[in-house]
């Protein structure tokens, strides 16, 4: 399919700035193209509008005009698949099988080349399961692999992934660009890709474009000129570019390492699953050190970050806090806490960040932690102004969070745990959806916290930032079959 923008522009119902304004834009037939810009610059919002998703109702604005194959992208939607950031949004049916069969259904597929097309899908991404297994037993990135397989099965003209590595371990986001390749260079279909992988899907693309907040376009071309020539400025705004430098925190002077969260021979079984999701785990979340949890996708580490949270009761086994954290309570099971003490002790961020966000506005849900453990309604304010000018979020101070950006709702996720100060912070894959520049804020700011004697546990397929931050690694393994 042929894409064009003309002067195309985008903004969110109750947001003031445009999400994107007066993009010109043409890419043929066939090209495979590499969306790139710092977070909040449009990029999510443009494949969106592609996709024929965008409602310019409710408050929402649009001008300009946005089109495929010279008609309104909206009335192309059956031609068109997207892989969303967040596979959650994206599955609906109870079963795997059911969930890519549907959207065949929905194109009013013949009955009897539905199925093949689903196993062939299923096939083509190394789905792990039968087409019976549940939805809701699926891993982050085992979710992440059924929804790219139920856009895979429609065969569309034009393909729009949205950071589909993310969730994904290395071993299964290598596996995952292997089929992109081949889908490709067998279907002749259009791509737009948004990745912070850059060097490992230059292969994948012959075409860079680089979107910049608010509108318009700072670099568009081969990849090879395009970083040779505009890479360092690029880098400077933050744009991820091949081969790009990780500088690991300077070392400082530490607090005594004191054990704050133990985990042992923890196991756990999600109501209805067939095999345990974490079997016989050990884990200490230790003051002044950052812990990395990493792992195949499917061998628990969502879920024990869970469980060193408290939010989760252990099937089996104990997780029950230090003396440090709970002095004269120490061994008491963390699960039991009530609310209010657990948020002032431990800290969570989860997987997607949709799951934690309880408020109309960014500053609203800063104020919830804070208020919780007993601030007065002007000194939790004040913390959540902090806190929304650390993380760049200020601009973003009034806007919905369900309206942000990905890596703006990663960002917010991180400030809300931050903001009760927890002596210990549970973080599942921090870096997600993080431009370059605030990769790095990620990092010096976890860093900060670690060497000033907070305790960092972090769930990551994120290679880098464990090397840069990691004091020590756990690495799961998949459950023994039938455990």
């Amino acid at each position: 399919m042929r894409i064009e923008a003309r002067g195309w522009g985008w903004r969110h119902a109750g947001r003031q700035a445009w999400a994107t304004r007066g993009l010109e834009l043409r890419i043929e037939p066939g090209e495979r193209v590499l969306l790139l810009g710092p977070s909040g610059a449009g990029k999510s919002t443009l494949l969106l509008g592609l996709a024929g998703l965008l409602d310019a109702t409710g408050g929402a604005a649009e001008e300009g005009h946005l089109l495929l194959d010279e008609g309104p992208a909206r009335r192309a939607r059956d031609r068109v698949g997207i892989v969303f950031q967040d596979p959650e949004t994206q599955l609906v049916m109870g079963r795997a099988g059911d969930d890519v069969a549907l959207g065949l259904e929905n194109r009013a597929v013949p009955t009897d080349a539905i199925w093949p097309r689903v196993d062939a899908a299923l096939a083509a991404v190394d789905f792990p399961y039968p087409r019976d297994r549940s939805t809701n037993a699926l891993s982050g990135g085992e979710k992440q692999r059924l929804a790219l397989a139920g856009v895979l099965a429609l065969r569309p003209g034009l393909l729009l992934l949205d950071e589909p590595t993310a969730n994904l371990d290395p071993d299964g986001a290598d596996h995952l660009r292997e089929v992109l390749r081949s889908v490709l260079e067998h279907g002749g279909a259009t791509m737009v890709l948004v990745e912070h992988r850059i060097d490992e899907v230059l292969p994948l693309i012959d075409r860079v474009i680089v979107l910049e907040p608010g509108g318009g376009i700072v670099a568009d071309g081969d990849p090879l000129g395009v970083f040779r020539t505009q890479g360092s400025t690029l880098e400077e705004a933050g744009v991820w570019v091949p081969g790009h430098r990780v500088s690991p925190p300077p070392r400082r002077q530490r607090p005594p390492v004191e054990t704050l969260v133990l985990a042992e021979g923890v196991g756990f079984a999600y109501p209805g699953a067939a095999a345990s999701a974490l079997v016989h785990a050990e884990a200490q979340v230790r003051s002044s050190e950052a812990l990395a949890i990493t792992g195949p996708n499917g061998t628990g580490k969502t879920t024990l970050a869970l469980l060193l949270g408290g939010l989760l009761r252990p099937g089996s086994g104990v997780v029950v806090a230090g003396e440090a954290l709970a002095p004269g309570h120490g061994h008491d099971p963390i699960w039991r806490w009530a609310p209010e003490r657990l948020v002032g002790a431990i800290g969570s961020v989860f997987q997607e960040p949709e799951h934690q966000f309880l408020a109309g506005t960014a500053l609203e849900e800063l104020t919830i932690g804070p208020r919780r453990i007993g601030l007065s309604a002007a000194e939790a304010r004040g913390r959540a102004v902090e806190l929304l000018e650390r993380l760049r979020l200020a601009h973003l101070a009034e806007a919905n969070p369900f309206t942000l950006s990905g890596g703006e709702k990663r960002r917010l996720s991180v400030a809300t745990a931050l903001a009760s100060a927890p002596a210990a912070l549970i973080l599942d894959e921090p870096t997600f959806g993080q431009d370059r520049r605030t990769w790095s804020e990620m990092l010096d700011l976890l860093a900060g916290l670690r060497d000033t004697g907070r305790a960092i546990c972090f769930v990551s397929h994120d290679r880098d930032f464990v090397n840069a931050l990691a004091d020590r690694t756990l690495r799961l393994s998949p459950p023994a079959i039938g455990a």
